[in-house]
């Protein structure tokens, strides 16, 4: 059974732009993983430690095959790939972050993982992108759409949808 699946992929060190797009043709080559589509990336100032460059987000839709928890181990691996240490602070810089938003009409709550992910109401960083690419879902367990979450954020950060730069 495919499970529709929303990730939020962020980074602020590096090749900003390759790193997501790297992250994104990754998650693509997987048999399990299909109908995938991204929002564009956008510019954010990082929340909590603001010592540290600004970052580059993303949102990405797929339907995946993979169980929540095949897929997170998947995520790992794809972030070390990319250059992320597992050992690593929180709030830190880094290559990339890959978050699972939602998956399926999945609810819970285990030491790896919660879903849906608990930060996506106070996070404009992710409703911004989430909301250009599906403002009508209705987050499961909140029972409020993407948009109605965007527009009760508290989060008063600036996002702005950012222009890729060709490298002619």
């Amino acid at each position: 059974m495919n499970d529709l699946v929303y990730l939020s992929l962020g980074s602020n060190i590096g090749d900003r732009e390759a790193n997501l797009a790297g992250a994104i043709t990754i998650l693509g080559e997987y048999p399990e993983n299909t109908e995938l589509r991204s929002s564009s990336f956008y510019k954010s100032e990082p929340l909590y430690n603001l010592d540290q460059p600004e970052f580059l987000n993303t949102i990405v839709e797929l339907e995946s095959t993979f169980t929540a928890f095949e897929f997170l181990d998947e995520i790992v691996r794809i972030e070390t790939m990319l250059g992320r240490p597992e050992e690593r602070e929180k709030n830190q810089p880094r290559t990339i972050d890959i978050d699972i938003l939602t998956y399926g009409d999945a609810v819970f709550e285990t030491t790896e993982m919660t879903v849906p992910h608990i930060g996506i109401p106070f996070r404009r960083f992710v409703l911004v992108p989430f909301c250009e690419l599906a403002p009508n879902f209705v987050v499961p367990g909140l029972k409020k759409t993407v948009k109605e979450l965007l527009d009760n954020c508290t989060d008063k950060s600036i996002v702005q949808k950012y222009v890729i730069k060709s490298k002619a």
